[in-house]
C-alpha cells in the first residue's frame, strides 16, 4: 500500500458512487469471490464432510446467509450485477445470448456492448484503490473490465496478457504455471491463486475473482469430486485470510439436476412444440444460457425467451401454449417478466418461459448437442430454482448492516456493499 493511498484511505470522504450506492475505498485488502454455480447445498455438504475449515470459520465468526441471484440465473447477467451492485434492469445485461430485435441477429455477449453505466471496480480505481478483476472465462473479461484502470485478465487467456491490454506483463509467471485448458478445475484455481499472489504481495487492494462452474455442472453436492474442489478453493480462501484480507463469497447462480431417473436429460423443446402447434417459421426460441462453454450444459437451462416473428400469430395463443407445456413452471409476457424480475424490457421476448424443478428448456432438439453429456446427468441453471446462493463474509457486520441483513432480502449483488461498507 503506497503512502499516498494510506493517507487518502484515512479519510472517509474517499468513496465510489455507483448506481446510487456509495462504496468506501477500503483500508484493508478486500477480495470478493464469485463462486460460479455454488448452490448452498455444496457448502452444506462440504461443511458436513469437514473439508472446508476456512469457509466454516468465516460462517461461524463472520456473516453467513442465503441471497437471491438476479434473473435469469445465468453467468453474465449476475457477474455484471455483482460488479455494478444493481439488477439487469439497471445495467442492461440480461443473458449470455440474445436476439437483437432491430436486426434479427442472434448475439453472444462477449464484450460490454449493451452494458449501461460503470462498475464498482472502475469507480474504486478512480477513487484511488488498486483494483484487479480476474475471471476464469474470457467471455466475461470485457464486461468486468469496463472503464477499469487496473489489472484485468482471464485464466483462459492468461498466457497472452500485456501491460497495455491487461495491466500486467506476466500472469502465468505470477501464478507459476501455464494458462489452464477451458474444461479443467484449474481454470478456477488459477484465478484464486492469482488473487492470493496479488493480495499477499501488496499488488492490489481490491480483487474480484470470478470462477467457473465446471465442477457444479458435472457433480452433485457431497460427491467426492465436488468436495475435493470445495477443499481446493477453501485452501485459497485460507491464504487470502492469512494475507489479512476481508473475503466475501457469493455465487452467480445455483445448480439443479435436470435429468430423468435413467440419467437422460429431462427437456422441454419449446421450438419443436410451438412449430408443431402453429407451423414452422413463426417463432424463434432463444436460450440465453448459450455461451462459448456449452459442452457441460448443451445450451440447456431453466429460462428461455420466445419471439413471435409472425405478426399474424397472437402472442396470447403462444403464451397459453407455452404455459400448458409440461416442464414449464411459469410463462409470462416479456413485459411481465421484465417488471417481475428487474430485467431490461428491450431485451425481452414476447414470451418468457421458466422451467419447473428438475426440467430444462430448449429450442429445437436438433440445435442442442448433448453428446458431451453422455454418461453424465444434465445439471444446469437459469430459472428461479437456481436463484438461492450463499452470501458469506469473513468479518462480522456492523450494527447498520446487521439490521439490513435481518430486515431485507439479500441479493448477490449486495456483496460489495456489505464487504466494503458493512464489516467490522
Amino acid at each position: 500500500m503506497s503512502d499516498i493511498a494510506t493517507a487518502r484511505w484515512g479519510e472517509t470522504a474517499y468513496t465510489a458512487l455507483v448506481n446510487g450506492r456509495r462504496y468506501a475505498v477500503p483500508q484493508r485488502p478486500t477480495a470478493v469471490i464469485c463462486y460460479d454455480g455454488c448452490d448452498p447445498a455444496y457448502v452444506a455438504a462440504a461443511r458436513d464432510a469437514g473439508v472446508v475449515p476456512h469457509l466454516s470459520a468465516m460462517m461461524r465468526d463472520g456473516f453467513a446467509a442465503t441471497a437471491l441471484s438476479a434473473m435469469p440465473s445465468f453467468t453474465n447477467p449476475n457477474n455484471v450485477s455483482i460488479v455494478t451492485g444493481a439488477p439487469p434492469s439497471v445495467h442492461g445485461i440480461s443473458g449470455n445470448y440474445y436476439l437483437d430485435a432491430a436486426t434479427g441477429r442472434e448475439i453472444m455477449m462477449l464484450d460490454s456492448e449493451g452494458m449501461r453505466g460503470t462498475t464498482i471496480l472502475a469507480a474504486l480505481a478512480t477513487a484511488g484503490a488498486r483494483v484487479a478483476a480476474i475471471t476464469a472465462k474470457d467471455k466475461l473479461l470485457k464486461a468486468l473490465a469496463k472503464d477499469l484502470a487496473g489489472i484485468a485478465f482471464s485464466a483462459e487467456k492468461a498466457d497472452t496478457v500485456t501491460v497495455e491490454a491487461n495491466g500486467i506483463a506476466d500472469a502465468t509467471g505470477l501464478v507459476g504455471r501455464a494458462a489452464p485448458e477451458p474444461y479443467v478445475p484449474d481454470l478456477s484455481l488459477f484465478v484464486l491463486d492469482a488473487g492470493v499472489r496479488m493480495i499477499a504481495g501488496g499488488m492490489v487492494d481490491v480483487a474480484y475473482l470470478s470462477l467457473s462452474d465446471l465442477i457444479q455442472h458435472a457433480h452433485a453436492p457431497g460427491t467426492s469430486e465436488a468436495n475435493a474442489f470445495m477443499a481446493e478453493v477453501d485452501a485459497r480462501v485460507g491464504a487470502l485470510l492469512a494475507a489479512g484480507a476481508v473475503v466475501g463469497i457469493v455465487a452467480d447462480h445455483g445448480m439443479s439436476d435436470m435429468a430423468h431417473d435413467d440419467g437422460t436429460a429431462r427437456v422441454a423443446y419449446l421450438a419443436d412444440n410451438l412449430d408443431a402447434a402453429f407451423g414452422p417459421g413463426r417463432i424463434r426460441v432463444i436460450c440465453p444460457i448459450t455461451d462459448p462453454f456449452v459442452r457441460h450444459h448443451g445450451a440447456l437451462g431453466g429460462f428461455v425467451r420466445i419471439h413471435v416473428t409472425d405478426p399474424a400469430l397472437p402472442v396470447a395463443e403462444v403464451l397459453a401454449k407455452v404455459a400448458a407445456t409440461p416442464g414449464v413452471e411459469l410463462a409470462l409476457t416479456g413485459a411481465q417478466a421484465a417488471a417481475r424480475f428487474q430485467m431490461p424490457p428491450e431485451r425481452e421476448g414476447d414470451v418468457v418461459a421458466i422451467a419447473a424443478p428438475g426440467w430444462a428448456l430448449g429450442s429445437h432438439a436438433a440445435n442442442h448437442d448433448l453428446s458431451a453429456l453422455k454418461g453424465t446427468r444434465l445439471r444446469s441453471h437459469g430459472g428461479t430454482c437456481e436463484q438461492r446462493v450463499p452470501f458469506i463474509l469473513s468479518h462480522p457486520l456492523n450494527e447498520t448492516y446487521r439490521q439490513r441483513a435481518a430486515t431485507q432480502t439479500l441479493r448477490n449483488f449486495d456483496i460489495f456493499d456489505f464487504a466494503l461498507n458493512g464489516t467490522l
